[in-house]
């Protein structure tokens, strides 16, 4: 696979980070300025922020828990030159699963819809470091 092919996932995904940061700080900016929340109230942790920016700063917080593990996969595949056309619809599972799950999280988030994404995303890392420790240690 190209590398292009391979990265191209990983750059949505971190888009989809960067959107979030970006509309997580405008609504935030926004709760100050209509004096829903003082500055003081904060400072030191997200508890008091109206439900808006927390709905947001917690789908933004969600792009580093288990993403991580996919990112450090793909640096991984790609050193170990495991990175195939299974592994990139693999990619893009995960990161379609992602989006679906954050789509969720900042619009209507129904648990009831956002763990099944969740989730799915979840299985599929599974397989993804399934799959490739198998060709590390097997093949």
């Amino acid at each position: 696979m190209t590398i292009q092919s391979v990265l191209l996932p990983v750059f949505v995904l971190v888009l989809l980070t960067f959107v979030l940061l970006f509309w997580m700080g405008r609504e935030r900016f926004g709760a100050l300025r209509r004096g829903e929340v003082k500055a003081g109230d904060v400072g030191l942790g997200q508890n008091a922020w109206p439900a808006r920016p927390a709905q947001l700063s917690r789908s933004f917080q969600n792009q580093f828990e288990t993403p991580l593990l996919f990112y450090v996969l793909v640096v991984l595949a790609i050193i170990t030159k495991k990175d195939d056309f299974l592994f990139v619809v693999m990619e893009w599972l995960y990161v379609i699963a992602r989006l679906a799950h954050a789509a969720i999280h900042t619009t209507n988030n129904r648990v009831t819809l956002r763990f099944p994404a969740f989730l799915a995303g979840v299985l599929i890392l599974i397989a993804m470091w399934v799959v490739f420790a198998v060709r590390i240690f097997i093949h």
